[in-house]
């Protein structure tokens, strides 16, 4: 009894390690009596007990292996260290399983004699900018080389590059002279460009003055010919005053019955007020210009009599 308990035992135990759950994104290589089966896929699966044997489970995710530093010599003769991050995954199981003993080891020892290869074909300065064109170059070697392993590389990055200390130094210093020469350069820009809006500005400003220097001239011109009319206006008025005066004198005159040669006098008094010493002309009405000459005569007479008195 106790026997045919361990036998049903023993029977579950080996029926149960027979039942294989293949979770997602894995695979799982059979080999019978040595010799490869079968690829299993997602799902459960069943094998033959003590025939068939599970060699291998392969994960098809994508992988990423940070490979240590590699010495590599540049065409100039420089020694430096590089370090590389390979992105890869497996396509095929079988070929993974059964194409090279050590995969990971495989392609890191592959990407050290590529590096060292497209590398050595480059000058320090070449290297240090173009890290684009190196990572391309090795991700097409890589990924032909690893294709008969089931394996696709899709990408190659370097992490870092690391020159020797003295190229280190001197590449600070190099960088530090063009800091400063840029520093330079700018500082010159700035100043031509504040001694140019200096010059726009004094530029502008004489041309702001020049303009209302002509403003305050058109200004003072207005004004001295709005002053010359009102004056003048203001003489016409005057005159025209004076002639309204005259006039209403000679017409009460004339009304209170004076002689002809009461209001001729008048007349030559009305010229002379015209006049005011402004005139060097006058014309005198040929009606009045013989009792014009009487009054010439009598004064050249009261004169003469002045002074044979003296």
């Amino acid at each position: 009894m106790i026997l045919l308990l361990i036998f049903i035992v023993l029977v579950l135990v080996v029926a149960a390690s027979c039942v294989k759950i293949v979770p997602q994104a894995h695979a799982v290589i059979l080999e019978r009596l040595g010799a490869y089966q079968s690829t299993w896929g997602v799902g459960i699966h069943f094998k033959i007990p003590f025939i068939e044997r599970i060699a291998k489970k392969v994960n098809l995710k994508e992988q990423v292996v940070d490979f240590p530093p590699q010495p590599v010599i540049t065409k100039d003769n420089v020694t430096m260290q590089i370090d590389t991050v390979v992105f890869f995954q497996i396509t095929d199981p079988k070929l993974f399983a059964y194409g090279v003993e050590n995969p990971i080891m495989a392609i890191e020892n592959l990407s050290a004699t590529t590096l060292r290869n497209i590398i050595g074909d480059m000058e320090l300065d070449e290297t240090l900018t173009s890290r684009e064109t190196i990572n391309t170059k090795m991700r097409a070697s890589l990924d032909v080389a690893t294709d008969p392993w089931g394996i696709k590389v899709n990408r190659v990055e370097l992490k870092n590059i690391m020159p020797p200390a003295a190229i280190q130094d001197a590449m600070e210093k190099q960088m530090k002279a063009e800091r400063e020469r840029r520093e330079a350069i700018l500082i010159a820009e700035g100043e031509k460009h504040s001694t140019i809006l200096v010059a726009e500005g004094k530029k502008q400003s004489a041309i702001l003055d020049a303009e209302a220097e002509k403003q305050a001239a058109i200004l003072r011109a207005e004004a001295e010919k709005e002053k010359m009319i009102r004056e003048a206006e203001g003489q016409a008025e005057a005159i025209l005053k004076v002639q309204q005066a005259t006039a209403d004198g000679l017409r009460m005159i004339r009304q209170a019955g004076a002689d002809e040669a009461v209001l001729t006098l008048k007349s030559l008094e009305t010229f002379e007020k015209v006049a005011d010493g402004r005139s060097t002309k006058i014309i005198i009405p040929s009606e009045i210009q013989g009792l014009a000459g009487l009054a010439t005569s009598l004064k050249e007479v009261m004169k003469s009599d002045d002074q044979a008195a003296n």
